[in-house]
């Protein structure tokens, strides 16, 4: 059974920091592309950044210069290093495993506010 548990989401203010991480079990981690997406209150999911199984790094201009992404495969684990945090990136945030055009899973979600 595959399973993507999210964690490291909270209320924090404009500015600000926060770090997902996403253990993935089930899966041969190491093989997987793996992402952050993230659905905000009355938009469709989008993508946030993702990082494959080489190392390729991906993000939505809206994020560049100020998310992070990175994996540890020994862990398997991936983060989302989040810095200087808008209003705007307040979300659900969801981890996704992929290997593209096979399988593909997502975690439950965890929720970021940011606000003053």
């Amino acid at each position: 059974q595959v399973q993507l548990v999210e964690s490291g989401g909270g209320l924090v203010q404009p500015g600000g920091s926060l770090k997902l991480s996403c253990i993935a079990s089930g899966i041969i981690f190491s093989s997987y592309a793996m992402g952050w997406y993230r659905r905000a209150p009355g938009r469709q999911r989008e993508l946030v950044a993702t990082i494959t199984s080489g190392g390729r790094l991906n993000y939505a201009d809206s994020v560049k210069g100020r998310f992070t992404i990175s994996r540890d495969n020994a862990e398997s684990t991936v983060y989302l290093q989040m810095n200087s945090l808008k209003l705007e990136d307040t979300a659900v945030y969801y981890c996704n495993a992929a290997l593209p055009a096979l399988y593909q899973y997502w975690g439950q979600g965890t929720q970021v506010t940011v606000s003053s």
